[in-house]
């Protein structure tokens, strides 16, 4: 088996804006004004998936970086709830074996989470 070094960008962005249907009524029923918010807390965090680690930063002024390194992962579960799946995000919540860090949850993740979840299956097995 042929391993390297060079680290692959499989995912880098933000949790969508509208992660549920329950937001797009909250939106609506604002006129606007609920989207300010929305846009604010899906800023505050940015996700970077590579092929051996994971990177949660979230925070507006104050930041925290959370990094795991892929190996470290010993279980997946992808969710998506129905007000979920009507707006077509999902949520990969993942067991690590990481002291700081037992727990990631890459929540709001845009159209796709299920073939982002066998991407960072595979990249873990490899």
């Amino acid at each position: 088996m042929q391993t390297t070094d060079q680290e692959e960008t499989l995912f880098e962005g933000h949790p969508a804006l509208l992660v549920s249907f329950g937001g797009l009524l909250v939106a609506i029923l604002t006129a606007g004004l609920a989207l300010l918010y929305f846009w604010l807390r899906s800023r505050a965090t940015h996700y970077r998936v590579t092929s051996q680690r994971i990177v949660v930063e979230t925070g507006i002024f104050d930041k925290r970086l959370d990094q795991v390194d892929l190996y470290r992962i010993h279980d997946y579960v992808v969710e998506r709830p129905l007000a979920q799946r009507l707006m077509g995000t999902g949520n990969i919540l993942l067991s690590t074996q990481d002291r700081s860090t037992p727990a990631i949850q890459l929540a709001g993740l845009a159209t796709g989470v299920v073939q982002r979840y066998e991407q960072l299956r595979k990249a873990t097995e490899n």
